[in-house]
C-alpha cells in the first residue's frame, strides 16, 4: 500500500512539473494553443491523481488495509 501511495504522489508531482515546464516554455504573448492544451492536460491529470489518491486512502482505511497512527484521541 505504501508503494502505491508513493507512486501516486510521484505522479502528482511529475504532472505538476510538466505543467510548470509547459507554462514557462516559449513566449507568453504568443498564446500558443498547443502549449495551453499541454498545460491543461497536465493539470487535469494532477487533479485526477489527487482525487484518486484521496479515495484510495479513504477506501484503504475503511477496508482496514492501513491503520491511523499518531496522537491518540481522548
Amino acid at each position: 500500500m505504501k508503494m502505491l501511495v508513493l507512486l501516486a504522489f510521484v505522479g502528482i508531482v511529475a504532472s505538476l512539473g510538466t505543467a510548470l515546464v509547459a507554462m514557462m516554455r516559449g513566449d507568453s504573448s504568443s498564446g500558443d494553443p498547443q502549449r495551453s492544451r499541454r498545460m491543461a492536460r497536465a493539470l487535469t491529470m494532477r487533479i485526477g491523481l489527487s482525487v484518486l489518491l484521496f479515495v484510495l486512502l479513504i477506501l484503504s482505511h475503511t477496508m482496514g488495509w492501513i491503520q491511523p497512527t499518531g496522537l491518540p484521541v481522548r
